[in-house]
């Protein structure tokens, strides 16, 4: 029989699996101090998963105690490089291993395509531990000259200390690596508040922690609300780094906390509203397969998507028939997202969904083009009807304002330096796209893009290796790459007079 820090959870393929529905603290899953609860979800089916305690601030407090011990006795400077590594690789294979069944449990508690988690979600998430793994023993500083013949100056990158992390709900097993592999490779120790949509990962992931040997304390994972849990850590002084994922409007609440409590240092990843310009040189018939999936990946529930779309005027109705020809294609492949050849789910939840459905109201309403979609889904589950909005105008909400759905809103221009001003005229800055085959004007516009990231004739693939983060209120550091390494460390100058 289950305990009251377990559940018995079947999966959408019919098999069970007994679940963590208790706080992870010191390698041990426990009940809320509070005792209080809250129930996850399925948003295809809109019925209750399970009920997963709620972290509270005095659980905070615990949580934090507990980290503060490992990073100082039993991590952090206290392990070996190598052996940081070695964990952190170990975890990888363990994830590996139990691919289906993280897979089949994340497409339960958020939606998405069950082949979509496994082969890309968790894949990305596995390469991503292993390749932070090799960076544990490579954190090095340097040695520099200085004037004094007597003096021999270097630096030490050491790890920061205890490090909040915040993930959302849109990639809950992808963030959990994105954020756990460059901490824990530094030396960091770990405190993992997951969303309270999509909690129930996070913690599966916390029984392979202990498998694979991590200390007590190392990590520990609080599933709590954004308020109670996240505002606790974020003000916490104890806690000496932040990482978060999310909305602007949250982010901006973080730093402020941070500010006002110890100065702690903050990466934040915010949203975005991201532009794909397709110029005349382009290939249309790519560059509709390019768009298309921009938006409609994730079911447009991700902080890059391709929600703007500009296309010059001399190829607008030509173009508008390839792309809507794509996304039909794509209209087709939502449902059920156990079955293999699906490549849409719905979205996480009631809210979000009427959420999205609202800007689709908005933009018919301020005289948007319904191209195709712009109806409601007809049966049970949290669905948006994929939709292309065109004809849209740059002072429509569904152009100003991040979506987070399927929706995409198409605009006209002539030049390439009034669509220059049109994709830069927004608070945002994550990403952004062009579909040409013109070199020149590549280089021109990537290099006038005010975004983190910009893709030439492609549209969201990253690489563990590369940095991603955004300019202007789309956040700040970066994750991913030698730069994700550098967000966990702090640098020590030492001066050694060694004349004395």
């Amino acid at each position: 029989m289950a305990s009251i820090t377990e559940s018995k959870i079947t999966l959408p393929s019919g098999k069970t699996v007994v679940t963590p529905t208790g706080l992870f603290i010191d390698n041990k899953f426990v009940p809320s101090e509070s005792g209080k609860t809250f129930k996850t979800i399925n948003p295809v089916t809109e019925e209750e998963i399970c009920e997963v305690h709620l972290a509270s601030s005095k659980d905070v407090d615990i949580a934090v105690a507990s980290s503060r011990k490992a990073f100082e006795q039993h991590w952090g400077m206290k392990v070996s490089p190598t052996e940081r590594g070695r964990l952190v690789g170990k975890l990888a294979d363990l994830m590996e291993r139990d691919a289906e069944i993280l897979a089949e449990l994340e497409t339960l508690d958020n939606g998405k395509p069950l082949s979509v988690a496994r082969d890309f979600d968790i894949a990305d998430s596995v390469a991503c531990l292993r390749y932070f793994a090799g960076w544990a023993d490579k954190i090095a500083g340097q040695t520099i000259p200085v004037p004094d013949a007597n003096t021999f100056a270097f630096t030490r990158h050491e790890p920061i200390g205890v490090c909040a992390q915040i993930i959302p709900w849109n990639y809950p097993i992808m963030m959990w690596a994105w954020k756990t592999a460059p901490a824990l490779a530094a030396g960091c120790t770990v405190i993992m508040k997951p969303s309270e949509l999509t909690p129930l990962t996070a913690l599966k992931l916390c029984e392979l922690l202990v498998e694979a040997g991590f200390p007590p304390g190392v990590l520990n994972c609080l599933p709590s609300t954004g308020p109670v849990g996240g505002a606790a850590l974020s003000e916490h002084m104890e806690v000496d780094k932040i990482a978060f994922t999310g909305s602007t409007i949250t982010g901006r609440k973080i730093m402020e906390a941070a500010a006002k409590s110890n100065l702690k240092k903050v990466t934040l990843e915010l949203g975005g509203k991201s532009p794909n310009i397709v110029f005349p040189s382009a290939d249309l018939d790519k560059a509709a397969e390019v768009v298309s999936a921009g938006i409609m990946s994730n079911m447009g529930q991700d902080c890059t998507a391709g929600s703007r779309c500009f296309v010059h005027a001399s190829i607008y109705d030509e173009f508008m028939k390839k792309l809507t020809a794509q996304v039909e294609a794509f209209s087709k492949a939502v449902g059920d997202p156990i079955k293999e050849e699906t490549q849409g789910g719905p979205l996480v939840s009631e809210g979000q969904r009427d959420k999205v459905w609202g800007y689709i109201e908005s933009g018919i309403q301020e005289q948007a083009t319904v191209v195709t979609g712009g109806t409601k889904w007809k049966g049970k589950g949290w669905y948006i009807v994929p939709t292309i909005l065109g004809n849209a105008t740059k002072d429509m909400k569904i152009v100003r304002e991040e979506i987070f759905g399927p929706v995409l809103a198409v605009c006209k221009f002539e030049t390439e330096e009034e669509v220059i001003q049109m994709a830069n005229d927004t608070t945002y800055g994550l990403a952004a796209g062009l579909q040409s085959n013109d070199h020149k004007q590549i280089i021109r516009v990537s290099s006038a893009l005010k975004a983190g990231t910009v893709w030439i004739n492609t549209f969201g693939g990253l690489f563990n290796q590369v940095p991603f983060g955004g300019f202007k209120m789309s956040g700040m550091g970066r994750e991913l790459g030698a730069y994700a390494i550098s967000e966990y460390t702090a640098v020590k100058a030492v001066h050694w007079n060694f004349a004395e």
